[in-house]
């Protein structure tokens, strides 16, 4: 009796392990470069001297698009605003820089490195608030002045871009910026940490 009942759990198909998956999870064709497009795609985070304020740091948020290889045209946009105070006022900096750029771009196994020349224009948004202007009864403008301004721009940048998975990558950017304020050169410089996609 015994050797029957071993006969028989013997030829039962054991269950699949639902806690086991199919299969392993990563694979080296995860990791591969899937891609070889003209188009590249990407945005994150920015970070520079704001555009008109001789002081301070501005971040926030851009990304653009770049078609071609070896040479490479595209166009950018990035948003960033920054809050300095001095004894008698409080500035708040908004800059929203448009740029067509051309780039120079050379790819070397995962990697893609470019200079890239970007021309176009700075639109400035500063609003300045006389500190304890309230308190002291004040209105107007006597308290609060803004003003917008559209500044000619451009920016030269080194560029990196890592290929990480499939048509994924990591780009890491930065480089000097000038603006013209009130008929002078006003340098500054800019970087941007974001994640591209390549189709």
């Amino acid at each position: 009796m015994r050797s029957v009942l071993i006969v028989a759990l013997a030829s039962v198909p054991a269950a699949a392990d639902p806690v086991t998956p199919e299969g392993p999870m990563f694979t080296d064709d995860t990791w591969k470069v899937h891609s070889a497009g003209n188009v590249t795609v990407d945005g994150g985070f920015v970070t520079g001297f704001p555009a008109a304020l001789p002081t301070g740091l501005t971040t926030g948020v851009g990304g653009g698009v770049t078609v071609g290889q070896t040479f490479a045209w595209g166009a950018r946009a990035s948003w960033s605003s920054a809050t300095e105070s001095s004894i008698a006022w409080t500035v708040d900096h908004a800059d929203l820089r448009l740029r067509l750029t051309g780039a120079v771009q050379k790819a070397a196994g995962r990697g893609t490195f470019a200079l890239r020349l970007g021309l176009g224009t700075t639109v400035v948004h500063e609003t300045r608030t006389r500190n304890q202007g309230m308190r002291a009864g004040l209105t107007g403008s006597d308290l609060e002045t803004s003003a917008v301004d559209a500044l000619p721009a451009g920016d030269l940048e080194g560029v990196v871009g890592l290929h990480i998975a499939g048509p994924w990558l990591v780009v890491v950017s930065a480089g000097p910026s000038l603006a013209i304020v009130d008929g002078s050169a006003h340098a500054s410089w800019t970087a941007e940490l974001g994640i591209g996609w390549q189709p």
